[in-house]
């Protein structure tokens, strides 16, 4: 982290992230500030980029996108080039939520959301499949999704 974050910036991101549409004077109230003073924190926290952006936080089950994969992609090779293409590519296709790069027999982790595993046969056979440099992809079916948080941990107590 290149930004000092005191007490007060923390429990500003800590209370953004669980009620993102919390009015400012109610933020500040929370945080023991002032409208202003804390309207500057998180317009600051903003423009260095610790605050991305603000979502609603949508049922995927409800939208038709229910079905969750964890695929395993290894690459033919993974020269700078190889991956920088991969990398955008695999950004063009909406139903992978996430690409993991890691370490260990395999070279990406993906998760995908479909609303069926007839859509993810077209999707892996149509998109992922044809990702340049792919060699090979094991896929995995979801049974039971036990934890799915896009929260960030803001230590309130420590400070680095």
């Amino acid at each position: 982290m290149t930004t000092k974050l005191d007490r007060i910036d923390r429990r500003i991101l800590s209370q953004l992230q669980e009620h993102g549409r919390l009015p400012i004077v109610e933020l500040a109230n929370r945080v023991n500030l002032t409208k202003t003073p804390c309207a500057q924190r998180v317009r600051r926290l903003e423009q260095e980029g610790i605050i991305r952006g603000y979502r609603a936080d949508l049922d995927p089950a409800q939208l038709g996108a229910g079905h969750v994969l964890v695929v395993l992609v290894t690459m033919e090779k993974t020269s700078e080039d190889a991956l920088d293409r991969f990398n955008a590519a695999v950004r063009l296709i909406p139903e992978v939520q996430g690409c993991y790069m890691v370490a260990g027999n395999f070279d990406y982790l993906l998760k995908v959301r479909t609303h069926d595993i007839a859509h993810y046969r077209a999707v892996l056979l149509q998109q992922i499949g044809r990702l340049p440099n792919v060699h090979q992809t094991h896929s995995f079916v979801v049974m039971e999704l036990v934890k799915d948080d896009v929260t960030v941990p803001v230590p309130l107590d420590s400070l680095p």
